[in-house]
């Protein structure tokens, strides 16, 4: 589905649930309310993006499980706790577990409004950095294997030599699939490289090499 994010509210408690909704829509934000995790898990699939408004306490699955489904799923909306019965460890919980803001009921509108507009001000960086993740792994798949292997080693900082032993050809060959590598990826330099590899996973930073020893 697409258009504009929308605000999921997931509350067993209806008077609140049609409370919210009518604030929210009145603030010209999609609105799309659940009585019930389950419910919502159900319609996640190929459903539009956006934030979750979510109470702590529900019957069957609560907030806190179904933030953990989540993550289970990959699925990394940002998500807003509401609660009636909330405690200070519950609340360090869903926020350690990655929650945007934890609300006690009942919210004053200024309050919930400025927590929707930072989750959705998140989602919308979260969504442009996986645009750039997957143009960067679109560039990728261009390259032939023996290019990837190439690729694999020189950013973790392998000399022409090295890369030509290792893979039982000459220093020339390497030189010549190292300069269509980089024109593949579209990077000038090997800091680039480096960065390529690190964001897709290629190579994590821990083993990043000094840029200024390879070449």
């Amino acid at each position: 589905m697409t258009g504009p994010p929308a605000v999921y509210i997931v509350d067993d408690d209806a008077s609140f649930r049609s409370a919210i909704s009518r604030v929210l829509k009145a603030s010209g934000y999609a609105v799309i309310d659940f009585d019930s995790a389950a419910g919502f898990l159900q319609s996640i699939r190929g459903a539009r993006p956006g934030c979750l408004l979510l109470d702590v306490q529900m019957p069957a699955i609560g907030g806190l499980e179904l933030q953990q489904e989540l993550a289970k799923l990959s699925h990394h909306w940002p998500i807003i706790f509401m609660t009636g019965h909330g405690d200070i460890p519950t609340s360090v919980r869903a926020i350690k577990a990655g929650a945007e803001d934890f609300l006690s009921k009942p919210i004053p509108k200024q309050t919930l409004l400025e927590a929707i507009d930072r989750a959705l001000s998140r989602l919308e960086e979260v969504q442009q950095n996986q645009g750039r993740l997957d143009a960067l792994k679109a560039l990728i798949v261009k390259l032939t294997p023996r290019e990837k292997e190439v690729f694999a080693l020189m950013v973790r900082g392998k000399m022409n030599k090295q890369i030509a032993h290792l893979l039982g050809t000459s220093e020339r060959t390497i030189k010549y699939h190292r300069q269509t590598v980089m024109q593949k990826l579209q990077v000038g330099s090997f800091a680039e490289a480096v960065s390529v590899a690190e964001r897709t996973g290629i190579l994590t930073p821990q083993l990043s090499p000094d840029v200024k020893s390879a070449s």
